[in-house]
């Protein structure tokens, strides 16, 4: 009887061994790899991890953008813009549809290649903030994040009486304004030569608070900041909002540009990096970007995600096969999220 109590308990731990194997392997299978991790400085091993992997945890999609990670509810959002639809995705779930129509909220339909959202943002009161390329505007969501509707609060839609192109990517300043670009990707042509166009250049705005209002739905002034970048798309702030980087998408100038900010002005403008060289064998261009606590940039771009210190110099860049569009980091900034054209990926940064 001692015999057979005591295999008896070697047999289940065996099993419960192999279970326990077999739901890890699971665990680990559940998200395709790809890309590689490619290290120019020492520098990058205090900011990505030597084992950290390159995930793809959504796919089928037209084209991925805008990815937003809010904390309170646990998941990712992300613009589909061809589709104009918004999706989220939770660990729980996957992907589902989160909201749609998510840029265009036209009868007729649209004529835009890109007619949904673009780049996604909370304002200072947890609102949900879209950059509408079909309606032509920004403009903040009507509903509690977790109860999404398509019921928009315009907050601009004109400079000087002419309505925007199609705003593309937004971030907010420590002061709770509202800078986005406005390049011409949501028009039907693409181009600055679409009769739809208003604007001839394309800007970089602000919409000024409206002195102390707590109103989250009050409409701001809007300022032109530059009009010196021919495809203004991606921007971000460095560490204590004095400084602003913008990405160029224009094939002739692949670069990312930096500012001094002061006031109602951007000044001492200069290239922060050229990806001129790389656009040669890379496909791809300069687009959406994130800036850590540290200063550290995360910028798509050709052949994948350049990381820069905030001096300019490239650190590595995590290599994809396919354009990326923008990325997000998690509040505790150890994972990354990645819009890549038809694929969402995560990397896990580091423990």
């Amino acid at each position: 009887m001692y015999i057979k109590t005591i295999f008896g308990l070697i047999f289940s731990i065996a099993v419960l061994s192999c279970n326990n194997n077999q739901q890890n392997e699971k665990s680990e299978q559940k998200f395709k790899p790809m890309g590689n991790i490619e290290r120019l400085d020492a520098e990058l091993d205090n900011i990505i991890s030597k084992d950290a992997k390159i995930e793809i945890i959504a796919d089928g999609f037209e084209w991925s953008e805008g990815p937003l990670w809010v904390e309170a509810h646990q998941m990712l959002l992300f613009s589909d813009v061809p589709m104009n639809t918004i999706y989220k995705w939770t660990e729980a779930k996957g992907k589902e549809v989160y909201l749609k129509p998510s840029g265009y909220t036209g009868i007729e339909p649209p004529v835009s290649k890109e007619p949904g959202s673009n780049g996604l943002t909370l304002d200072h009161y947890g609102k949900l903030v879209l950059c509408q390329h079909g309606d032509r505007r920004m403009a903040r969501m009507d509903a509690p994040l977790d109860k999404p509707e398509a019921k928009f609060i315009t907050l601009a839609d004109k400079h000087d009486g002419k309505r925007f192109s199609s705003p593309n990517d937004a971030v907010y300043d420590f002061w709770g304004e509202l800078y986005f670009t406005d390049p011409p990707y949501g028009l039907q042509t693409q181009d600055d030569n679409d009769s739809k166009k208003e604007i001839k250049h394309n800007g970089v705005y602000k919409i000024k608070q409206q002195g102390h209002s707590d109103d989250p739905g009050e409409r701001g002034t809007v300022v032109l900041l530059t009009d010196s970048i021919t495809r203004p798309n991606g921007l971000a702030f460095l560490p204590f909002g004095q400084k602003l980087i913008v990405s160029c998408s224009d094939p002739n100038k692949p670069n990312w540009y930096i500012w001094d900010v002061k006031g109602d002005s951007l000044i001492n403008g200069k290239i922060f990096y050229s990806a001129a060289e790389e656009a040669k064998t890379m496909g791809g261009l300069p687009d959406g970007l994130k800036i850590d606590k540290n200063g550290n940039v995360f910028a798509t771009g050709p052949g994948g995600i350049y990381i820069f210190n905030k001096e300019g110099k490239k650190l590595g860049m995590i290599k994809l096969e396919n354009s990326a569009s923008n990325c997000a980091l998690s509040p505790d900034e150890k994972m990354l999220y990645v819009t890549n054209d038809m694929y969402v990926l995560r990397i896990k940064l580091r423990n």
